[in-house]
């Protein structure tokens, strides 16, 4: 079963209405951290932490804001005691991109998981699974709109997830693509709440309720005259 992350530093956005999939956690980057009027900082991930716990999700993966090893550490050591204190799943997100290889290795040399964020092509793949990472994040509305060959990458993915890294499908702009998504088997996806709850109910369906509940009342009419 795909898995479902929230695509949001707003924790007054994870309430969700009735007809939303169930969500295993929350996934953040620097910008959405900023677009929620929060600083980047050690701190702010920590009470996202604590947000997460509160709303009875297992998982957060938030991203480290500078490449140097000795700094990602000194968060390490704050952020994975304050999740194993409240029993939540950490991911530490990380570029995709050679100048981060320092600080990939440092991270994992905590026995700490890691997802590549910003893949984009077969080459960074299997760096990745070189690298032995837990999870690879394409955008795949940003690849798309790019004219790249998406599915041909999201294949690549699938195919490498019984060994790892596993698929976390981001930027994805319709329902359709998050069909096509499940599909292939992706490991997990992330949306913004806003196209969960958009998603959820669709004009189709509510018309064929329509027409149901009208039937229901004609069919009450039968007999009666």
């Amino acid at each position: 079963m795909t898995k479902i992350f929230l695509d949001s530093a707003r924790v007054e956005s994870w309430a969700l209405p009735a007809g939303c999939p169930p969500v295993q956690g929350v996934t953040t980057n620097p910008s959405l951290v900023f677009q929620a009027g929060l600083p980047v900082t050690l701190d702010t991930y920590a009470g996202l932490i604590s947000a997460v716990a509160d709303h009875g999700l297992a998982e957060l993966m938030v991203q480290l804001p500078y490449s140097q090893p000795e700094q990602a550490r000194e968060w390490l050591k704050v952020l994975q005691p304050a999740a194993n204190a409240r029993g939540i799943q950490l991911t530490i997100k990380l570029p995709c991109a050679p100048d981060w290889e320092a600080c990939i290795d440092a991270v994992r040399a905590e026995q700490q998981d890691v997802l590549l964020t910003g893949l984009s092509n077969a080459v960074q793949l299997l760096w990745a699974q070189h690298k032995g990472v837990q999870y690879v994040a394409p955008y795949v509305g940003r690849l798309a709109n790019d004219g790249r060959n998406v599915w041909a990458l999201m294949e690549a993915c699938v195919a490498v997830q019984a060994k790892g890294p596993q698929l976390l499908a981001a930027s994805i702009k319709t329902p359709e693509v998050l069909g096509q998504l499940v599909a292939v088997g992706a490991a997990a996806v992330t949306l913004p709440p806003a196209s969960l709850i958009a998603w959820c109910t669709d004009a189709l369906t509510q018309s064929a309720v329509k027409q149901f509940d009208l039937d229901i009342q004609s069919s009450l009419k039968i007999g009666q005259h």
